[in-house]
């Protein structure tokens, strides 16, 4: 009798055993498991699991993740010039760039915010453009990715499979500019106005940037030469500073019509075709926007801007 009802009982409790499992085994699997059973994430399920961050994509979230692709890290690889094991070994590299792809939160397709500044877990910034039929993320550096597979869903949040390696930015606003050779006399007229450090500091700050054709046109306007320009620094910071906003605005995030407060203290205006109008009434077009720095945004302008005298 006892063995009759201690063998009924054992077989309840496997039965109910085996329908706990049956359940577990229809559970959706979160982010890292998804990732683990698609071979296009091969690479990707490596480096997170080489940057210990497993354990924080398999916990409640919820995330969304960029994911490259496995020819994404081979391009990543050939672009930096190093080996997988090299790129596997370098925990804090690694770490740093993975949590540039993840953000905190479920974000798909339908709600990601079109060329506003979206930051992830590491910080910093990217953006996502829709170009043409494509959506395009421009990373820290400048460099872009598509989007080639959107809303693959998992129990704790949502994957985009995106064909290249994000990174964040290295280079502050001035060092970018450094970088351009357009920007050169904008450069030297940042150091002769002692603004560099200012420009180097934490920020953000948006930089409207004249092209040298433009600073060629402003000492014809003025008849100086540009050692001429570059010896008054207090006109040289004066009109400086009336190009840098006191925070970062994209593109898609400009005012239209509305004053917009500078540095220097006055206001310009830009309109809905990208032309600024400053203070003397001179107009001046926006030729290129949204150039990422580590502390900013840099948009491109075809004339130096003027604040009042």
């Amino acid at each position: 009798m006892l063995v009759t009802t201690w063998l009924k009982r054992l077989g309840l409790a496997l039965m109910f055993s085996g329908l706990s499992a049956c359940g577990g085994s229809d559970a959706e699997p979160d982010i890292v498991q998804t990732a683990q059973a698609d071979a296009r994430f091969s690479t990707l399920v490596e480096a997170v699991q080489a940057a210990d961050l497993a354990g924080t994509l398999a916990g409640p979230g919820p995330f969304t993740v960029f994911a490259p692709t496995n020819d994404a890290f081979a391009a990543l690889l050939a672009e930096l010039g190093i080996t997988k094991a090299q790129l596997l070994a370098d925990k804090a590299l690694l770490t740093q760039v993975l949590q540039y792809h993840v953000l905190a939160g479920q974000v798909p397709k339908a709600a990601v915010p079109l060329g506003k500044p979206i930051t992830p877990l590491q910080g910093g910034i990217f953006k996502v453009d829709a170009v043409g039929s494509d959506l395009v993320i421009t990373d820290g550096r400048n460099r872009t990715a598509k989007i080639t597979a959107t809303d693959i869903h998992a129990s704790n949040g949502v994957i985009h499979a995106i064909d290249r390696v994000l990174l964040p930015a290295n280079k502050t606003i001035v060092a970018t500019a450094q970088s351009v050779p357009d920007f050169s006399i904008l450069v030297e007229a940042v150091v002769a106005a002692g603004l560099v450090d200012t420009l180097n500091g934490n920020g953000p700050f948006t930089v409207f940037a004249p092209t040298n054709a433009a600073f060629a046109k402003l000492l014809a306007e003025l008849g100086v030469t540009k050692e001429q320009l570059l010896a008054n620094k207090p006109l040289l910071v004066q009109v400086l500073t009336y190009h840098v906003l006191p925070s970062r605005v994209l593109k898609a995030e400009v005012p239209v019509g509305a004053p917009i407060a500078t540095v220097q203290g006055q206001t310009f205006t830009v309109d809905s075709s990208l032309a600024i109008t400053d203070q003397r009434g001179r107009k001046a077009s926006i030729t290129a926007t949204d150039v990422l720095a580590r502390n900013g945004v840099i948009h491109v302008i075809d004339t130096v801007i003027l604040p009042r005298p």
